[in-house]
């Protein structure tokens, strides 16, 4: 294979946004992995902890199937979506996302269409920087406003955290998001 044609075979595609009107919180990701663009589903890879997760805050586990996670998450005001629409990326780390390459998200138009968000919750750094540096400088004011959190990645890759640490940094996060709104950290 060419230099061209593995960087073509690398460039990926996220999905759209997973959410309904009232959503109040917004789990962004990075990009999708490979894993995940092959199921077309967020968070596929089984050893990714995002549905475990899910499943011990909204009942959205992995013993559902994945319409069914969904709609749960959406029942809850929980919205799903990724900081980048597009970009190389060879494999699944997030260290791989070839930035230059890197395609947002239209996230004005998301945020117009969702005005009761309050609270927007990272995925691992990567997310959060990503949305740092290439949405948040176009953003109107009252859209950069809304308060943003980063979490520990729920990736295989970030293994040095155990699940059960995982799982109460996302807790307290989304707990008081869901119910309040959350302050920005």
């Amino acid at each position: 294979m060419t230099g061209q044609a593995q960087r073509a075979a690398s460039f990926s595609r996220g999905f759209p946004p997973v959410y309904s009107p009232g959503a109040r919180i917004l789990i962004l990701g990075s990009l999708p992995g490979a894993r995940s663009l092959e199921a077309r589903e967020y968070y596929a890879q089984p050893q990714n902890a995002f549905w475990r997760i899910m499943g011990a805050l909204y009942g959205s586990g992995p013993e559902l199937a994945y319409e069914a996670r969904l709609a749960r998450l959406t029942e809850h005001a929980v919205a799903l979506w990724d900081v980048l629409a597009a970009g190389q990326r060879p494999g699944s780390l997030d260290s791989a996302i070839v930035r230059p390459t890197a395609v947002t998200n239209d996230f004005a138009s998301f945020f117009e269409r969702n005005p009761s968000l309050r609270s927007i919750c990272f995925n691992g750094a990567t997310a959060a920087e990503l949305y740092r540096r290439k949405v948040l400088p176009a953003l109107d004011s009252r859209f950069a406003a809304i308060p943003r959190r980063t979490l520990p990645s729920t990736s295989p890759a970030h293994a040095r955290m155990r699940f059960a640490e995982k799982l109460a940094h996302w807790s307290a996060a989304l707990t008081p998001a869901r119910d309040t709104g959350a302050d920005q950290t």
